[in-house]
């Protein structure tokens, strides 16, 4: 579990560094869009993933790498939302919302760690694309929820969809970037 540890940080050192920078550029524009505008972001952003997956052609640069960027950036923005409720504009204090998206990061990488003692790191075996089509069904139930208006009777709420949302995500990027350094390898020899 070291590896995955160690890997979990660096993927999510990656994509804080993305958040921080568009905060730079946008500051905190998100903070005006209910829960259910991210879910639906990250509803285009797995469709597209999948779409990717089964057609094989893509038409736009962004790579389906930085497709799973902004799912992990956009469940944390939802959690974020989740906690501080939505905003009628975006003149947040940016230190804050950093400080927030590095607890949501840590909270997310406890439940991994938890989550892979239990199921033995079973995620390594898995495909990318049923790793995505788990994100998928998780996006899925999360657009039930609040259509149910957040009420569940055994179901695990949105908050604990977003996190499984994070952490499949990272994942995917974990499992890319080893088939890019086993790429690497092969080259090399």
């Amino acid at each position: 579990m070291t590896d995955t540890s160690i890997q979990f940080d660096k993927v999510m050192a990656e994509c804080q560094e993305l958040f921080l920078k568009k905060m730079q550029d946008y500051g905190a524009a998100w903070r005006v869009l209910r829960p259910s505008s991210i879910t639906d972001q990250i509803f285009i952003k797995v469709s597209r993933i999948r779409t990717l997956q089964d057609k094989k052609v893509q038409m736009i640069d962004d790579s389906v790498q930085d497709e799973f960027t902004a799912i992990i950036n956009y469940a944390i923005i939802g959690l974020i939302q989740l906690e501080l409720g939505t905003a009628s504009s975006f003149q947040d204090d940016n230190h804050a919302i950093h400080s927030l998206y590095v607890r949501l990061a840590g909270e997310a990488k406890s439940l991994m760690e938890k989550k892979n003692h239990d199921y033995g790191e079973a995620w390594r075996e898995m495909r990318i694309s049923s790793i995505t089509d788990l994100i998928y069904q998780k996006v899925l139930r999360t657009k039930q929820i609040e259509d149910n208006k957040g009420a569940t009777l055994v179901s695990e709420g949105i908050e604990a969809n977003y996190f499984d949302m994070i952490n499949y995500a990272v994942f995917c990027l974990i499992k890319f970037d080893e088939l890019e350094n086993n790429l690497e390898k092969e080259t090399a020899l």
